[in-house]
């Protein structure tokens, strides 16, 4: 397909384009630094636009760019309607999305609703206001509990370890979620609703072209005392009704957003990260009347192993047709343990373990760890995803094939689950979100011009940019090629099961011949003549079989050029 195939491709259905599209996450800080401060930034990821481009990616997500104290990677955010001066400004904004659409590939942002910065300067007006404050009612303030209020209103634990209140000066104290630094919104404030309302409008003005919604799920709550005991929390059942989780009244708030949404011509798009208990609750946020879309992160959990691959795509198919959405697939994110790393490790059901004190998962111990095997089942499983129908949301450096880098010193780490003792994966989020290396020599590997705000292992140097792309056997040659075809090959959002005779082996058929044979097993999958019309291979396909952990795409002649 030529360059100006693949500009038409993106340029198509302007209102329903992100139903089928494969969406490259981008965490700022981490992917390219322009002025050399060991921190990426917006001009860098404009000098790299013509790598998303040849990439064959449909719309780039950003990660929070926006002022912060960096508490928690630029989740703690000090001002919704600025960049982060270390990133640039609103004028490089604009220019990276002029950039961007100039090829045809559209922007998302990260929309933080659940809390701020606790240097925002609401919280700062509610610190400084005291009690019965309107400007303390934008945040969730109580009084403590104790005899004299020197315990916090609960027991309840941030989703980052430790207490989650904090107390303030004059001994009230402030519900945090996550960090200390992330103070949560008062969602039942009409301020708090119009000025996000504002936000999204800002965003949109300037041409962004959808949002995600970090936490979507945890906006409101019901804090009507008595408050209940963090083990009675625990007892509560995520159908609706829950104090802090996936409440029914969550969905108001989206509603309003759908309406500003659906001023725009074409509407904003939105994809809410939702953490909920069923399908059916997760459905809501995907509803034509709220986001529109929801993050199925199922496959973040799942060991290699088809049989529970088969599963989670029926279910998810099944809940997008409920929900009149389409499914996304993801397989690695930000806050998650690389997939080729989770691949390579002892089957965990992707989740970590702890035996005595090591953690095994974020990366090792090493021994552990079959880094070619890894590599291989992840570049098989992405495959399989990539032939699905839905959108495919990629995490930046996935298509090197890079690994999670666990060998980063306590002194070294930025991430406070790490601190708080918080168990993402054991050792905290950090080793995912290791500046990228674009050549395989350099004091950070191409990431700038000094040290990268991360520690980037020497192995870096195997999977940089530079060779990658004058190789065409490497993992990210088989990338560009898989989105390629992608574009020429995705049709409806059909699929029909083609059986095997074997639980190891998945196949399944496009409505247009294209088909996916992914052989999770160890040993060869026949399948005869079919083997003349592969067009794509995870791994080397000998005579008329599909090697153990390798996933094949068969399409008719004449129908990819």
């Amino acid at each position: 397909m030529t360059d100006a195939l693949l500009v038409e491709t993106r340029k198509a259905d302007p209102a329903t384009w992100w139903r089928q599209a494969a969406v490259y996450q981008i965490y700022p800080r981490s992917f390219a630094d322009a002025n050399g401060d060991g921190l990426g930034d917006i001009p860098g990821i404009v000098s790299r636009v013509d790598y998303l481009d040849d990439l064959g990616i449909d719309a780039v997500w950003l990660s929070p760019f926006y002022p912060s104290a960096l508490a928690d990677g630029g989740y703690d955010v000090a001002d919704y309607r600025d960049v982060d001066p270390r990133l640039g400004t609103l004028e490089d904004f604009d220019a990276m999305v002029a950039a961007l659409h100039a090829r045809g590939i559209r922007v998302v942002v990260d929309i933080v609703p659940n809390h701020t910065s606790d240097l925002h300067e609401w919280f700062q007006e509610a610190l400084a206001a005291g009690r019965g404050s309107a400007a303390r009612d934008r945040y969730i303030f109580r009084e403590g509990s104790g005899e004299n209020g020197e315990l916090p209103p609960t027991d309840w634990v941030s989703v980052f370890g430790g207490p989650a209140w904090e107390r303030v000066e004059d001994g009230q104290w402030y519900f945090h979620n996550f960090a200390t630094e992330q103070p949560d919104l008062n969602w039942d404030n009409p301020e708090v609703r119009e000025d996000f309302l504002t936000t999204l409008r800002f965003w949109s003005d300037r041409g962004v072209d959808g949002f995600r919604i970090d936490v979507a799920h945890m906006l409101t709550k019901d804090l009507t005392e008595p408050l209940p005991s963090r083990a009675e929390l625990e007892l509560i059942p995520q159908d609706g009704k829950h104090p802090l989780i996936d409440r029914d009244d969550v969905h108001e708030i989206y509603a309003e957003w759908r309406r500003v949404f659906d001023e725009y011509d074409p509407p904003r798009t939105a994809v809410a990260e939702a953490w909920v208990s069923t399908p059916e609750r997760r459905a809501k946020y995907a509803s034509a009347e709220g986001l529109g879309q929801a993050f199925n992160f199922d496959l973040l959990v799942a060991d290699f192993d088809a049989g529970q691959f088969r599963s989670i795509i029926a279910e998810n198919l099944a809940q997008s047709q409920m929900s009149g959405s389409s499914t996304t697939w993801v397989l690695s994110n930000h806050d998650v343990t690389r997939h080729a790393t989770r691949y390579g490790l002892p089957a965990l059901n992707g989740r970590p373990v702890k035996q005595g004190t090591e953690w095994v998962a974020a990366g090792g111990p090493e021994d552990r760890l079959d880094r070619e095997r890894g590599r291989r089942r992840a570049c098989a499983a992405t495959l399989l995803l990539l032939g699905l129908p839905g959108s495919t949301y990629l995490y930046q450096g996935e298509e090197l094939g890079l690994h999670e880098v666990a060998e980063i010193a306590p002194q070294e780490r930025q991430d406070p689950a790490f601190f708080r003792g918080g168990e993402f994966d054991g050792l905290g989020r950090d080793g995912c979100r290791v500046p990228l290396p674009w050549t395989a020599t350099g004091s950070s590997f191409g990431f700038g011009s000094g040290d990268a705000h991360l520690p980037q292992p020497a192995w870096f140097a195997e999977y940089a940019v530079d060779d990658e792309a004058a190789d065409p056997a490497s993992t990210l040659s088989l990338y560009r090629e898989a989105l390629r075809l992608r574009h020429r090959l995705q049709t409806d959002e059909r699929l029909e099961w083609i059986p095997t005779g074997r639980d190891d082996v998945l196949r399944f058929e496009r409505p247009n011949g294209w088909q996916i044979v992914a052989n999770f097993g160890t040993e060869p999958f026949e399948i005869g003549a079919d083997a003349e019309g592969i067009v794509l291979s995870s791994g080397t396909v000998d005579g008329r079989s599909v090697p153990g952990e390798t996933t094949v795409w068969i399409a008719p002649a004449g129908l990819v050029g």
